[in-house]
């Protein structure tokens, strides 16, 4: 689940988290690991909210709050993700294919060196981009080869799409193809 919003709970002493689980389910109980930026905390879900009503087990596609305790509040901010303990990673780089918008809906040629603002999931980090070696510059409508340095590591996994912007505005789309080892 892509955290969304972080709500603390009862002075602090618990935090619901917002979301939209996006595949398994998630039962009252469960462990949950906090991935990406400086998470990296396991922690049990002490309840489960939908639509306003408490609920035992949520599972994929549906909008939930998971209520956790208030330690995890510190440790949890939009643009994480929770997630079964060990099965997803959080990564500070990655390869991808990127497809430029046009000119005119506000893409800009892209160089290596240039500093984008990366969307993925819910998280928005800045990143530098560095494209293929033989490739000096890729200009709006075109697709290309980059490998990203983003600035705090972020919950990846392959085949994720996200979206960017380059000069404050939106400048095209991407999936990820590949995850350092």
């Amino acid at each position: 689940m892509g955290v969304e919003d972080v709500f603390p709970r009862d002075q602090g002493r618990r935090v619901m988290l917002t979301g939209r689980i996006e595949r398994g389910r998630v039962r009252r109980g469960d462990e949950v690991e906090i991935v990406g930026f400086e998470g990296g905390v396991t922690v049990t879900v002490e309840d489960i909210e939908a639509s306003r009503r408490r609920v035992d087990e949520a599972s994929a596609d549906m909008n939930v709050g998971l209520l956790l305790p208030g330690a995890a509040a510190g440790a949890a901010e939009r643009g994480q993700v929770l997630a079964a303990p060990g099965s997803i990673g959080a990564h500070a780089g990655f390869t991808a294919d990127l497809s430029l918008l046009a000119e005119e809906q506000g893409a800009a040629e892209v160089r290596t060196g240039d500093r984008l603002l990366f969307h993925l999931r819910a998280a928005v980090v800045l990143g530098t981009a560095a494209l293929a070696p033989e490739t000096t510059r890729l200009p709006p409508l075109h697709k290309g080869t980059v490998t990203v340095t983003l600035e705090r590591p972020v919950a990846l996994e392959e085949g994720q799409p996200f979206a960017f912007r380059h000069h404050g505005r939106a400048a095209g789309s991407g999936t990820v193809t590949r995850l350092p080892d």
